[in-house]
């Protein structure tokens, strides 16, 4: 408090000698605020440097101390503001990394889910294919025996009625009857031309 007074006691008398100075130098260019030979204007000086001076110990001590508080404050309050957003964006990070990471098991699950599924499916269709296989092969065994015995049971019903209408052309056509070998035989080339021999 007292280097405060003489601060200020130094201030007041360097301007006091400052003004009078300034007011010698003005004196004569009719500026009477300039004017120090006056008692009046030397009071007003001091009473303005008191004055300045009680101004400045209210807002040292009570003015600037709240203004410091407030900064103080609002300064914490922006330091936990970004700290809180610090924290905030670490844990989104970790989130999208996290759900990245998700994602990418998922779509390898998936793929690889596709992928025994196309395998059973391909495995499921080859087996198909080969029974199906199997089963048309007997079928169509099946189908072939019958029909080799139907064309020989048909072959075998043909030659007696080729035997009986040839012998009749034959005997309607030149009156004789033929000879069994030779009418035999006569099918049976004809058969032969006709591959059904």
């Amino acid at each position: 408090m007292s280097r405060l007074f003489t601060t200020a006691s130094l201030t007041s008398g360097v301007a006091l000698g400052l003004l009078a100075q300034a007011g010698a130098a003005h004196a004569s260019s009719n500026m009477p605020q300039m004017d120090f030979s006056n008692p009046l204007n030397g009071s007003q000086v001091v009473w303005l440097v008191i004055i300045l001076v009680v101004l400045y110990l209210i807002l040292s001590r009570w003015a600037l101390p709240g203004v410091g508080a407030v900064l103080a404050t609002r300064s914490q309050r922006i330091q936990r503001d970004l700290d809180a957003a610090h924290a905030a964006k670490v844990e989104a990070d970790a989130a999208v990394a996290e759900l990245h990471a998700a994602i990418k098991s998922a779509r390898d699950e998936a793929n690889a889910e596709v992928a025994r599924a196309t395998e059973a499916a391909k495995a499921a269709a080859a087996e198909q294919a080969a029974a199906l296989s199997a089963r048309l092969d007997v079928q169509l065994e099946k189908a072939e025996a019958e029909i080799a015995a139907a064309r020989h049971q048909a072959l075998t019903a043909i030659r007696p009625i080729a035997r009986e209408t040839a012998a009749l052309l034959m005997t309607r056509l030149t009156g004789q009857a033929l000879d069994e070998a030779q009418l035999n035989q006569g099918i049976h080339d004809a058969l032969a031309a006709r591959g059904l021999a």
